[in-house]
Protein backbone atom coordinates (compact mmCIF):
# COMPACT_ATOMS: atom_id res chain seq x y z
CA UNK A 1 0.00 0.00 0.00
CA UNK A 2 2.87 2.66 0.76
CA UNK A 3 4.59 1.32 -2.36
CA UNK A 4 1.84 1.29 -4.54
CA UNK A 5 3.47 -1.64 -5.37
CA UNK A 6 2.93 -5.62 -5.45
CA UNK A 7 3.75 -8.24 -3.55
CA UNK A 8 6.88 -10.56 -4.96
CA UNK A 9 5.63 -13.64 -7.24
CA UNK A 10 7.23 -16.26 -5.26
CA UNK A 11 6.90 -16.96 -1.41
CA UNK A 12 10.49 -16.34 0.04
CA UNK A 13 11.55 -14.25 -3.07
CA UNK A 14 15.29 -14.32 -3.07
CA UNK A 15 16.41 -10.64 -1.57
CA UNK A 16 13.19 -8.82 -1.81
CA UNK A 17 9.13 -8.68 -0.92
CA UNK A 18 7.94 -6.07 -2.61
CA UNK A 19 8.09 -4.52 -6.37
CA UNK A 20 7.23 -0.35 -6.03
CA UNK A 21 5.21 1.27 -8.93
CA UNK A 22 8.07 2.67 -9.86
CA UNK A 23 9.35 -0.76 -10.36
CA UNK A 24 11.77 -0.63 -7.77
CA UNK A 25 12.54 -4.06 -5.68
CA UNK A 26 12.06 -3.59 -1.99
CA UNK A 27 13.31 -5.80 0.55
CA UNK A 28 10.46 -5.12 3.63
CA UNK A 29 11.00 -6.16 7.35
CA UNK A 30 8.51 -5.97 9.83
CA UNK A 31 9.07 -5.77 13.97
CA UNK A 32 6.99 -5.80 16.53
CA UNK A 33 9.26 -5.78 19.77
CA UNK A 34 12.96 -7.03 18.26
CA UNK A 35 15.72 -4.67 18.75
CA UNK A 36 17.66 -5.29 15.48
CA UNK A 37 16.41 -6.53 11.85
CA UNK A 38 19.17 -7.80 9.18
CA UNK A 39 19.16 -7.70 5.52
CA UNK A 40 20.95 -10.87 3.90
CA UNK A 41 24.40 -9.76 2.77
CA UNK A 42 24.30 -12.85 -0.34
CA UNK A 43 21.21 -11.28 -1.26
CA UNK A 44 21.20 -7.48 -0.81
CA UNK A 45 22.75 -7.07 -4.04
CA UNK A 46 19.03 -7.76 -5.92
CA UNK A 47 17.56 -4.48 -3.38
CA UNK A 48 17.03 -1.35 -4.58
CA UNK A 49 15.01 0.11 -1.35
CA UNK A 50 14.40 -1.13 2.22
CA UNK A 51 11.85 -0.53 4.81
CA UNK A 52 11.45 -1.30 8.16
CA UNK A 53 7.89 -1.19 9.57
CA UNK A 54 6.90 -1.73 13.72
CA UNK A 55 3.54 -2.87 14.07
CA UNK A 56 2.55 -1.18 17.28
CA UNK A 57 0.01 -2.66 19.72
CA UNK A 58 -1.10 -0.06 22.02
CA UNK A 59 -3.90 -0.88 24.56
CA UNK A 60 -4.77 2.87 24.54
CA UNK A 61 -4.33 4.46 20.70
CA UNK A 62 -4.74 0.91 19.63
CA UNK A 63 -2.85 -0.85 16.46
CA UNK A 64 -0.82 1.46 14.69
CA UNK A 65 1.96 0.77 11.34
CA UNK A 66 4.96 3.00 12.28
CA UNK A 67 7.54 3.75 9.47
CA UNK A 68 11.20 3.06 11.06
CA UNK A 69 12.89 3.18 7.34
CA UNK A 70 12.63 4.03 4.21
CA UNK A 71 15.59 4.54 2.34
CA UNK A 72 17.78 3.31 -0.84
CA UNK A 73 19.57 0.45 -0.61
CA UNK A 74 22.40 2.33 -1.40
CA UNK A 75 21.82 4.75 1.59
CA UNK A 76 21.19 1.81 3.82
CA UNK A 77 24.61 0.41 3.06
CA UNK A 78 26.41 3.71 3.89
CA UNK A 79 24.58 4.25 6.98
CA UNK A 80 24.56 0.94 8.44
CA UNK A 81 26.97 -1.47 9.84
CA UNK A 82 27.34 -5.71 8.90
CA UNK A 83 27.05 -8.31 11.56
CA UNK A 84 27.68 -12.30 11.14
CA UNK A 85 27.22 -11.51 7.36
CA UNK A 86 23.79 -9.37 7.90
CA UNK A 87 23.20 -5.88 7.12
CA UNK A 88 21.94 -4.52 10.34
CA UNK A 89 19.30 -1.63 11.62
CA UNK A 90 18.30 -0.75 14.80
CA UNK A 91 14.80 -1.06 15.24
CA UNK A 92 14.49 1.24 17.72
CA UNK A 93 14.28 4.07 15.41
CA UNK A 94 14.47 7.78 15.40
CA UNK A 95 11.91 9.19 17.83
CA UNK A 96 10.17 11.95 15.70
CA UNK A 97 9.44 15.04 18.50
CA UNK A 98 5.45 15.19 19.47
CA UNK A 99 4.28 17.98 18.47
CA UNK A 100 1.70 20.39 20.08
CA UNK A 101 -1.91 19.86 19.04
CA UNK A 102 -2.17 23.64 18.89
CA UNK A 103 -2.34 23.29 14.93
CA UNK A 104 -5.15 20.74 14.86
CA UNK A 105 -8.59 20.81 14.63
CA UNK A 106 -11.03 20.37 17.57
CA UNK A 107 -13.63 17.69 16.07
CA UNK A 108 -16.19 17.71 18.58
CA UNK A 109 -16.52 18.03 22.47
CA UNK A 110 -18.78 18.03 25.33
CA UNK A 111 -18.63 19.65 29.00
CA UNK A 112 -20.06 17.54 31.48
CA UNK A 113 -20.12 19.41 34.96
CA UNK A 114 -16.88 20.83 35.14
CA UNK A 115 -15.49 18.79 32.64
CA UNK A 116 -14.59 19.56 29.14
CA UNK A 117 -13.71 16.64 27.01
CA UNK A 118 -12.23 17.18 23.61
CA UNK A 119 -11.63 15.40 20.40
CA UNK A 120 -8.92 16.57 17.92
CA UNK A 121 -8.54 15.17 14.21
CA UNK A 122 -6.59 13.04 14.94
CA UNK A 123 -8.39 11.26 17.52
CA UNK A 124 -6.79 12.50 20.36
CA UNK A 125 -8.95 12.96 23.87
CA UNK A 126 -7.80 15.76 26.04
CA UNK A 127 -9.64 16.33 29.25
CA UNK A 128 -10.33 19.58 31.16
CA UNK A 129 -11.79 20.29 34.85
CA UNK A 130 -12.24 23.50 36.25
CA UNK A 131 -10.59 24.62 33.17
CA UNK A 132 -7.25 23.20 34.04
CA UNK A 133 -5.59 19.97 31.33
CA UNK A 134 -5.72 17.06 33.02
CA UNK A 135 -2.78 14.95 32.37
CA UNK A 136 -4.19 11.20 32.26
CA UNK A 137 -7.68 11.97 30.73
CA UNK A 138 -8.54 8.07 31.04
CA UNK A 139 -9.41 7.98 34.83
CA UNK A 140 -11.53 11.14 34.16
CA UNK A 141 -13.17 9.88 31.24
CA UNK A 142 -13.72 6.43 33.69
CA UNK A 143 -15.52 8.67 36.22
CA UNK A 144 -17.93 10.39 33.57
CA UNK A 145 -18.50 7.23 31.83
CA UNK A 146 -20.24 5.38 35.26
CA UNK A 147 -22.19 8.74 35.72
CA UNK A 148 -23.59 8.71 32.18
CA UNK A 149 -23.95 4.87 31.53
CA UNK A 150 -21.27 4.71 29.22
CA UNK A 151 -20.35 1.12 28.66
CA UNK A 152 -16.38 0.72 29.63
CA UNK A 153 -15.95 -2.56 27.37
CA UNK A 154 -16.16 -2.39 23.42
CA UNK A 155 -18.08 -4.98 21.42
CA UNK A 156 -14.88 -7.10 21.89
CA UNK A 157 -15.38 -7.40 25.63
CA UNK A 158 -12.05 -5.32 26.27
CA UNK A 159 -11.69 -2.22 27.69
CA UNK A 160 -12.22 0.71 25.57
CA UNK A 161 -9.06 2.78 25.06
CA UNK A 162 -8.74 6.83 25.53
CA UNK A 163 -10.00 7.17 22.02
CA UNK A 164 -12.82 5.49 21.70
CA UNK A 165 -14.08 5.77 25.47
CA UNK A 166 -13.71 9.76 24.83
CA UNK A 167 -15.41 9.68 21.46
CA UNK A 168 -18.46 7.80 23.08
CA UNK A 169 -18.76 9.90 26.11
CA UNK A 170 -18.74 12.93 23.96
CA UNK A 171 -21.52 11.33 21.49
CA UNK A 172 -23.77 10.50 24.72
CA UNK A 173 -23.27 14.27 25.72
CA UNK A 174 -24.26 15.96 22.84
CA UNK A 175 -27.49 13.60 22.93
CA UNK A 176 -28.29 14.84 26.03
CA UNK A 177 -27.83 17.84 25.36
CA UNK A 178 -29.45 17.99 22.15
CA UNK A 179 -26.66 19.13 20.60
Amino acid sequence: MITRGQMALETNQRGYDVISAENERISVKTVTSSVHVSFNQNTFDLVDRVMVLRVNVDEEDGVSVETLLDCSAQEFLEKYGKSNGKHVFGAQGEKRPLKSLDNLTISNEATFGDYLVRQYENGTIQVSKSDELQQMAKPHLREIAAEIGVDLLNSNSKAKNTRQLGADIIKVLQVKSGG
